[in-house]
């Protein structure tokens, strides 16, 4: 079955495994942590391990799976960082005729028709709950409610929701983290303003954020690696970066394809549409598989996180600068 989010809260009760994947990585452990919340699943009656530990651990993970809880209550085992290549290894566990546990699975942005994507879609017992990095209508729907309903502000003025949603998004955990901040800031104020949000962001590197997006898709190469040497020197993780990365080039891909222009902070809005003039939209297409390609990389133990990010948007920011060139001759 594929699921939404109403089907994931009213029918994981109800089924014997979910895979949960997609882009956002914050989100997708948002409803892993639900998951455990609404089926009541105890320390003890949990069993968690990566994908790469799927092979020497199998024995563990399907006796764990299939034997009763030990202290009583429902039991549970989740895969993290799956993709289509440990495919087999999830049918022979949620077929198996002694599970016992609720199984859930999370991944990253596994392609449709894949091996995970076509098991859990097609059963009755079973579902997918995509998560999808957020668009300006749904972000701006997050920031209403975290910010209107949840802390009680009463007014955020339109130059800071535009702030905050070109600048958040890419990973529902981190942008909870924001608007928790910012609500403690404003606090009795009751409303928040373009001072309080500028103010509130400095900590997460939004203006290096802006020049590594923005300075990269628009082949400004000096400015992208200094902006990047910035945000690894502050502690930005590297599968961070390029899930923002991901986000970015889809805005880039929706204006280039549909003429869909999204809200801009104004300081951005001119690498922007020097970006929508010079990538065609097999290039952006190109990018985005690469995105994916090298997101399954850093997730490899082993791999030199940092190194393959400085190479990638250095090529990337370089490939820009060429399609610049181009352009104008």
């Amino acid at each position: 079955m594929k699921w939404k989010d109403a089907d994931f809260k009213s029918g994981i009760e109800k089924v014997r495994a979910v895979l949960i994947y997609g882009p956002d990585a914050g989100q997708v452990d948002e409803y892993c942590d639900l998951a455990v919340k609404k089926l009541g699943i105890e320390k003890d009656n949990l069993f968690a391990l990566d994908s790469d530990e799927l092979r020497e651990k199998q024995d563990a993970l399907f006796a764990e799976a299939c034997s009763p809880s030990m202290f009583g209550g429902r039991k549970m085992v989740m895969i993290s960082n799956a993709g289509d290549g440990i495919a087999k290894q999830i049918t022979e566990l949620v077929e198996h005729p002694g599970l016992c546990a609720t199984v859930i699975v999370a991944g990253g942005d596994l392609r449709a028709g894949g091996g995970l994507r076509a098991l859990f879609e097609g059963a009755n017992d079973m579902a997918a709950m995509p998560c999808y990095t957020d668009d300006a209508r749904t972000l701006a729907t997050l920031i209403r409610n975290e910010l209107s309903a949840a802390a009680g502000i009463q007014q955020i003025t339109p130059d800071a929701m535009t702030y905050m949603t070109t600048h958040l998004g890419g990973d529902r955990g981190i942008t909870r983290g924001f608007l928790t901040k910012i609500a403690l800031y404003v606090n009795d104020k009751r409303i928040v303003d373009l001072d309080d949000v500028e103010k509130c962001l400095p900590d997460t590197g939004a203006a290096d954020m802006d020049d590594f997006l923005y300075s990269l898709s628009a082949g400004h190469i000096p400015q992208t690696m200094m902006a990047l040497d910035r945000l690894l020197y502050d502690g930005k993780e590297p599968n961070m970066l390029i899930r923002l990365l991901n986000t970015h080039f889809k805005k880039l891909q929706n204006a280039v394809v549909n003429g869909q222009l999204p809200k801009l902070f104004w300081k951005v809005e001119d690498k922007f549409k020097q970006a929508i003039r010079i990538w065609p939209e097999s290039e952006i297409t190109a990018v985005l598989v690469r995105l994916n390609e090298l997101e399954r990389q850093l997730r490899t133990k082993g791999m030199p996180d940092e190194v393959l990010l400085r190479d990638f948007a250095l090529k990337l920011s370089a490939r820009a600068a060429k399609l610049a060139i181009k352009r104008r001759n």
